[in-house]
Formats: structure tokens, C-alpha cells, sequence
């Protein structure tokens, strides 16, 4: 009896000094614990979102990936992988498994080792929250204490749910909702058990048991977690069968990008930054809705990347990326300087010189083109067989394919901008066994192809409102992340005119003046040189129309207009249209498109003839949503016409008349006359579609004639094309969307050159030839943009302006006539500036002469 009192009172002592202990630990650390209240109120990081405006998502941005689920979104195999594997008795105790630090007890005894933790999940998830993973006892004090407080605030349920969307599983994967999107790329809701297994293997070590960076390792996991699965109850003998020998089907998956728009999600990115900060843009979940629509933004990457491709066919194939077998060494390193070909890797290398001549096996050849970067449509390929006219290629992934000849037959030699070789008559005029080539999608196969040389860029805009419908800032945001649409500020060219002839028409010229196409010389006594501007080509027609006139781009015209109007007022006039005073050039030079502009600047600029002379502020970002679905940003356009867009917007959400709107709707300034911009728009409808008639052989076509092909009288355009063709412009329009097409090599030593004839290809397959112009150039990437959304935009007739008339008009002399025949047309005029003088009965336009300024009025 003495010996049980003794251990009797012994135990009482040690329970009263343990629990002395506890309390006094807690007291030692009290002051060190963080307030559990927060995890109420706990904010995820979950990175922003930006979408489409029809709700495609475009990027994502943030370091962690998560995608935050309820409890009763999360399937229950998930749920019991998990309880099985980390806690299979979390529902029973408090924050900390009294049976857990037993067993991690008698294991630290046994080994003197620390080889269990006995962490609960809701201590992992007090770690996880507010502690680091440094293995020291104190830590696990804190860590049980914090645990504690947290049962006693949030439910079990809560518990759980919080730590199935904060656990890190590798790969910047956060929860699991963001794992099964990461390694499998579908919903958590989707994955076999096998791959729940795997998942749920993930906490203990995410960096090394990962099915991507360690499988085997990843296996092993799966099965641990399979069978505590099994020994819990939460499967069968045959699920576990199944799942124990299921294969590794993991691999990387990005997010999941529906549409690709890199530069307007740069753009997006930094806007973000600037308005919310940094970690609110990257952390707080924002839902960032664009104004671009998805088909115009796939349909501008389309237009502009086939455009580029067409230009650098037209010039020329420069050669494979490399030649991977038979070479020789000595030529090859002789020849390392050549810049146009990229060095080979570290890898590659020591393949190539352990094969010497041989040919690569298919693995190799297929592990190396594996690790190349993609960019654009461009895929790498190894030539494996060449034919007589055919060559057999191995693509990523061991695809093999066949290049037929009407796929490689334009790949004559490139020379330089100016010359091409001849027409190749064999594939091995063009191509060796071993030759790193790339190849793009062509109809339903490949085709050979190349980086192209020179860039370019589009830009769409509503001219309405401002809203940009699509950008593309160069062919690939991997090879640079420039973004030409809105930084690359290039000579404009002959896309100015419009503008100096907006200034003339409201000085007292009309769509009928005549001024004189002849060549002026002007000598410069300081510099003891004449300035001789030219038109292009050179050609002069003697008295012409400014409508003719501005649609054939006769550049002599334009410097005659200027210097009518005056060099000043018509740079002021300019500002007018949103472009920077300090940047337009107060000399004649003007009128040839000297000044610098982005294609952002010039499409926002033409928007004010689309739209009925009003200038609006281009915008991209319609509203932001933070992660709960409440609008924090809302744009607040300026339109061209406030009023009919608050009658559009009561009409299309049935507000009546009467009743008061929260959204405002703020009228854009008006710039320009309403009927300045009616006859530029005739003016450059021209351009398109020409005037005269060809069966009278007094037809001509505009500069822009090409767009012929859309079959639509309604849009109006103009080309540009510097001095030297370094720069090539078109900037079309319609009521529903203004764009601009730039094609420019970023290096301005460069210029854009000529081409000759293919005679593989034939005047039906390659009409381009001669000098690349913004008509040649720049023009067809507009138009395959245009091909693909002038159903979805607006191409309906512009209306005649009040205070504007039609007469008939003599075509020769611009004056009024009584003929109907193919001599007179009907021209448009604002009421007061029509002619008043009948032509001569002949008709004949005035005869070609040189004066001082050519100007008939």
C-alpha cells in the first residue's frame, strides 16, 4: 500500500509539473503567438486573371498558382487520401493528437532520433499560416499552441478546407485544386484515384516527390498513401490493385491560355501594377475583363504573322538553323562568325562531334528537337530523307511528316533585300539530310519556313469609344517582348496626307480643287542644295482633283497643300488628332510623312475621320473584378457621340427613357468638323476603289486598291511608304473599327527592299513584286486581318453631315457640268464651297505647267 501511495502521489506530481510546464511554456511564448482571428477573415494569394471581353482567358500572373475550392467542391477521395495519409484521427481531437506525441515519443526514445513529427493537419496548417519548417522544439511548442487556438475558432470542416487550399505541392502549384490543374491539366474532379494518390503524396515533400522533377520517387509516395488509404477503409482491395500499378501520366501544364495575346497581357500587367501595387495585382485574385474580343485578337496574330511570312517568301530562304550531321568540324567552326545561324548548345555540340558525319538516331533527333524554344507558329524539325522533290522531317514528339514540293518549291536563295536566287528545280537545291529547319501550319500540314526578318505590328480600335478590339506588338513575345504597337515610334510616311488634306478643306479647298502634279525644285541657298520631292512612282499627271490626288498619294500635292496652308498652321491642325505637338515636324517635310508615330498613335488618329471628327482616348481594360465578383474598376469611356450611346445602352438593357443611370456617358471633344471628316472619308474610300472609267481608258486605281478584295465600298484606307521603304504603312476604317498595320524591320539600317518573280510560284501564287510599299507590304496584313472580322463590325454607309450637298461635277476641270457621261461625276461639298462655274463644252483639263505654287482657284 505505501509502495502504490508513493507512486500514486509520484504521478500527481509529474502531471502537476507537466502541466506547470505547459503552462509556463505558454506564458514563455504568449507574447511571440500571432492572433489566429485573421484566418476568419484569410485572404489566399491567387494570382490575376486577365480575360477577353467575351471571357477567354488571356494570362495570369502571380508566383503562386491557386485556385481555391470549397469543401463540397473537393471530392471525397481526395479528401480521405489526405485524412489517411496526414491525420486519420483529425476529427477527433483538438488541435493535437495526444496518441501522435505519444508514438513520436516512443520513437524518439527508441532511436534517439526525431523521426516523427506528430503534427496534426491542424498544426501543419499553423505552420503553414505563421511559423517556418525549422526543426526546432520551440517551434513545435508554438506550432501546438497555435493549433490549439485555431480549433478552438474555426470548425473542423473550416480547418480543413483552409489547409487543402494553402498546401504547397510543387511547381508554384498552391492547394489542390491548382495541382490537379498543374500536373494534369483538368479539374480536381476529374483525376483518377491514382492521381488523387499522388496529389495527396505531395506535403511531406513537394520538390522531391513531384511526378515531373522525381516519377519513381512519386510512385513509391503513391503507394504509401494508397494503402493508408486501404487500411483506413476508404477503398477496396480491387480500387487499390488498380491504382498501385496506374502509370505516371503527369507532366507540366501552364495556365490554361485560351487566347494568346502576350503584348496586350504585358500591357494589362503593368496598368494593374500601377493602379493596385504590385502584390495586390499578383496576390489578391483580381479577374482583369479586356476589351478585346477573342476571334479579333486571334485573327490580328494570324494576319500578322502569315503577312510576315508572305514578305520574307517573297525575298528568300537564308537557311537551315543548323547542319546537325554531315559537316565538317574545321568549316563549321571557320564559319562560326556567320550570324545568321545560332551557335548550337552545350548538348547538341557533343552530339555533333561524337557522330562526326553519321546520321543521328531518332531518339537523339527527337530529344533535341524536344528542348527547342518555341515562338510563333514555328515548329523545329530535322531533315531525315530528301527526295527529288519532297523531304521527310521528324517534329517535336517523334511526329514525322513529308514536305511536298508545293511546300518548299518557294525557298529559292536569299541574297540580300534587293536580290533573290534562282527558282530552286529540287528539294536538294534547298535542303541536306541533317538540317535543323523550322516549318509553320500550312492548310492541313507544314510547310518550310523561317523567322521572319522585319517586324510589324497591328492595332484595332472602336472608333466610338476608344476600345482597342485587338493589338499585336511584333511576331513573337518570346523572341522580344517589345511592343511596336504602342513603343515604336516610325516615320508614318505617306499616312499623314489625310491629315494635311483635312487642313487644306478647312482652308477654303474642296474634293473637286485642282492643284498642280508637277515636279518642284526648291533651292536651299544655306545648304547649296535643292530639295527635289518626288512622287512614287514618278509620275505626274498636271492639274488633278484632291480627291484623285490624295487617294493615288501624289506627294507633290501634299508639299503644294502645306505650303498653301502654312508649315505652322498645319502642324498645329495636326495636334488636333492626339498627336504630340513637340513631335510633328514644322517644316515641308511634314507633308511627306517625316514625323514619328506608334500605330496606336496613328489608328487613334484616323479613328477621328471614322467616327465624325472626334478624338477619343484609347482604353483596354473595361473592369476589374477583385475575387469575390465585385467590380473595383470600371472604364469610364469618352464617346464620339454621347448620346447615342446612352440611347443604345437604355435600348439593349430596357431602361426606360425616364430613369436616371448610375454609368455616365461623357462626350470625346469634337476636333475636327463633321464634314472634314465626311470628304477625307470619300476621299480615301477612293483609295480603295479609284474613280474614272477603265472602258474610256480614264480609270485609275487608288494606292490601296488591293482591299478590292474585301467587296465592301463602305471602308476607307490609306497606304504609307517612306523615302527609303523602311517604314510601310496601311490604316483602314470603317463606323465599327480603325486599325493600323506597320511592317518595319526594328533595325532602321535595314530597309524592306525588292523582289523578283518566282518562277516556281508563278504571277497567280506570288502577285508582289518590285519594290516593297505600304500598298505591297503592309496592306495585305490588313487585309487578312479584315477578312476575318468585317462580319462582326460595323460597314454600314457613312451618312451625309448636315450642310453638305452633291453636284455634278466636270472630272477634268472640277468644275460644274451638264454632261452625264463618263467625262462628269457627282462630288460632295459643304453647303457654300461648291463651284460656280460651268467647264468649258470640251471639257479638256488644263495643260501640265511648273509655276510657283500650282495652285488653281
Amino acid at each position: 500500500m505505501r509502495f502504490l501511495k508513493y507512486t500514486v502521489l509520484t504521478l500527481i506530481v509529474l502531471f502537476a509539473l507537466a502541466g506547470a510546464a505547459v503552462v509556463g511554456l505558454y506564458y514563455y511564448v504568449k507574447d511571440d503567438l500571432p492572433s489566429v482571428e485573421t484566418l476568419r477573415d484569410v485572404r489566399l494569394q491567387i494570382p490575376m486573371q486577365v480575360y477577353s471581353a467575351d471571357g477567354r482567358l488571356i494570362s495570369q500572373f502571380g508566383e503562386q498558382r491557386r485556385i481555391p475550392l470549397t469543401l463540397d467542391e473537393i471530392p471525397q477521395p481526395m479528401i480521405d487520401a489526405i485524412l489517411a495519409t496526414e491525420d486519420s484521427r483529425f476529427y477527433e481531437h483538438r488541435g493535437v493528437d495526444p496518441i501522435g506525441v505519444m508514438r513520436a515519443f516512443r520513437v524518439l526514445v527508441v532511436t534517439g532520433e526525431i523521426r516523427e513529427g506528430a503534427s496534426t493537419i491542424t498544426m501543419q496548417l499553423a505552420r503553414n499560416f505563421f511559423l517556418s519548417r525549422e526543426r526546432v522544439w520551440m517551434r513545435k511548442v508554438k506550432e501546438a499552441f497555435i493549433a490549439v487556438h485555431i480549433e478552438q475558432k474555426l470548425s473542423k470542416d473550416e480547418i480543413l478546407e483552409l489547409y487543402l487550399n494553402k498546401l504547397a505541392l510543387g511547381h508554384r502549384a498552391y492547394g489542390v485544386g491548382a495541382a490537379a490543374q498543374v500536373y494534369y491539366g483538368r479539374e480536381l474532379h476529374e483525376l483518377t484515384l491514382a492521381e488523387i494518390a499522388t496529389i495527396a503524396g505531395l506535403p511531406q515533400g513537394p520538390s522531391i516527390l513531384n511526378p515531373i522533377s522525381n516519377p519513381q520517387a512519386s510512385v513509391q509516395r503513391r503507394r504509401i498513401v494508397l494503402r493508408r488509404m486501404l487500411d483506413e477503409g476508404y477503398i477496396s482491395r480491387a480500387e487499390y490493385d488498380a491504382a498501385f500499378n496506374a502509370p505516371v501520366t503527369a507532366r507540366y501544364h501552364g495556365a490554361e491560355i485560351e487566347v494568346n495575346a502576350p503584348f496586350l497581357a504585358e500591357m494589362v500587367r503593368q496598368e494593374t501594377v500601377d493602379r493596385f501595387g504590385l502584390e495586390a495585382a499578383y496576390t489578391a485574385g483580381l479577374r482583369v475583363y479586356t476589351t478585346v474580343k477573342s476571334e479579333h485578337q486571334l485573327a490580328a496574330e494570324f494576319a500578322l504573322q502569315e503577312n510576315l511570312h508572305a514578305y520574307d517568301e517573297r525575298h528568300g530562304y537564308r537557311g537551315p538553323q543548323q547542319q546537325l550531321w554531315g559537316f565538317d568540324p574545321e568549316r563549321f567552326f571557320r564559319a562560326e562568325e556567320d550570324t545568321r545561324r545560332p551557335l548550337p548548345d552545350e548538348a547538341t555540340l557533343e552530339t555533333m562531334l561524337r557522330h562526326g558525319g553519321a546520321r543521328w538516331t531518332d531518339q537523339e533527333i527527337i530529344q533535341y528537337v524536344n528542348r527547342q524554344p518555341r515562338f510563333g507558329r514555328l515548329q523545329h524539325a530535322v531533315v531525315v530523307g530528301v527526295h527529288e522533290q519532297s523531304v521527310d522531317i521528324i517534329l517535336r514528339g517523334g511526329m514525322q511528316h513529308t514536305l511536298e514540293w508545293d511546300r518548299l518549291d518557294w525557298a529559292r536563295q536569299y541574297i540580300d533585300n534587293e536580290r533573290q536566287g534562282r527558282a530552286p528545280q529540287r528539294a536538294a537545291d534547298i535542303l541536306n539530310e541533317g538540317d535543323h529547319i523550322l516549318v509553320r501550319p500550312f492548310d492541313d500540314g507544314w510547310k518550310l519556313a523561317q523567322v521572319p526578318g522585319p517586324s510589324s505590328a497591328i492595332v484595332a480600335l472602336h472608333p466610338q469609344t476608344g476600345a482597342i478590339q485587338s493589338i499585336v506588338g511584333g511576331y513573337s513575345f518570346s523572341l522580344s517582348q517589345f511592343n511596336r504597337a504602342t513603343q515604336a515610334k516610325r516615320q508614318v510616311g505617306s499616312t499623314i496626307k489625310p491629315f494635311i488634306y483635312a487642313a487644306a478643306f478647312e482652308h477654303d479647298f474642296t474634293l473637286a480643287s485642282l492643284v498642280n502634279d508637277a515636279p518642284i525644285t526648291q533651292w536651299n541657298p544655306g545648304s547649296g542644295v535643292a530639295w527635289r520631292p518626288r512622287n512614287s512612282p514618278d509620275v505626274y499627271d498636271g492639274p488633278i482633283r484632291l480627291r484623285e490626288a490624295l487617294a493615288r498619294s501624289k506627294n507633290v500635292v501634299s508639299v503644294r497643300l502645306i505650303r498653301d496652308v502654312g508649315v505652322d498652321r498645319t502642324a498645329d491642325y495636326l495636334a488636333r488628332f492626339g498627336f504630340a505637338p513637340h513631335e510633328i515636324p514644322r517644316n515641308e517635310s511634314l507633308s511627306l510623312g517625316s514625323a514619328s508615330f506608334t500605330p496606336l498613335e496613328l489608328a487613334r488618329a484616323f479613328a477621328v475621320f471614322a467616327n465624325g471628327g472626334h478624338l477619343v482616348d484609347p482604353y483596354f481594360i473595361d473592369r476589374i473584378e477583385d475575387q469575390d465578383g465585385n467590380i473595383i474598376y470600371q472604364a469610364n469611356p469618352r464617346y464620339a457621340c454621347a448620346r447615342c450611346a446612352e440611347s443604345e445602352y437604355r435600348e439593349t438593357h430596357a431602361i426606360d427613357p425616364e430613369t436616371p443611370l448610375q454609368q455616365e456617358f461623357h462626350q470625346a471633344p469634337q476636333v475636327i468638323s463633321e464634314q472634314t471628316a465626311f470628304l477625307i472619308t470619300e476621299a480615301l474610300q477612293s483609295a480603295i476603289w479609284g474613280g474614272g472609267s477603265w472602258a474610256h481608258q480614264t480609270g485609275w486605281n487608288g494606292t490601296g486598291w488591293r482591299a478590292q478584295s474585301l467587296r465592301n465600298r463602305n471602308i476607307a484606307g490609306k497606304t504609307g511608304t517612306t523615302n527609303d521603304v523602311r517604314d510601310t504603312w496601311f490604316a483602314g476604317y470603317s463606323q465599327g473599327t480603325v486599325s493600323a498595320v506597320w511592317v518595319g524591320f526594328d533595325n532602321l539600317e535595314f530597309a524592306l527592299g525588292r523582289t523578283s518573280l518566282n518562277a516556281n510560284l508563278g504571277r497567280q501564287r506570288q502577285p508582289i513584286v518590285g519594290s516593297e510599299a505600304g500598298g505591297t507590304t503592309a496592306l495585305p496584313g490588313w487585309i487578312l486581318y479584315m477578312e476575318r472580322v468585317i462580319g462582326d463590325v460595323d460597314t454600314s454607309p457613312y451618312e451625309l453631315p448636315s450642310g453638305m450637298m452633291s453636284v455634278r461635277i466636270d472630272q477634268p476641270t472640277g468644275k460644274l457640268t451638264n454632261r452625264s457621261d463618263h467625262t462628269s461625276m457627282f462630288e460632295y461639298f459643304v453647303r457654300g464651297t461648291e463651284p460656280k462655274e460651268f467647264a468649258d463644252s470640251d471639257g479638256r483639263r488644263p495643260q501640265l505647267f511648273e509655276d510657283d505654287d500650282g495652285l488653281f482657284r
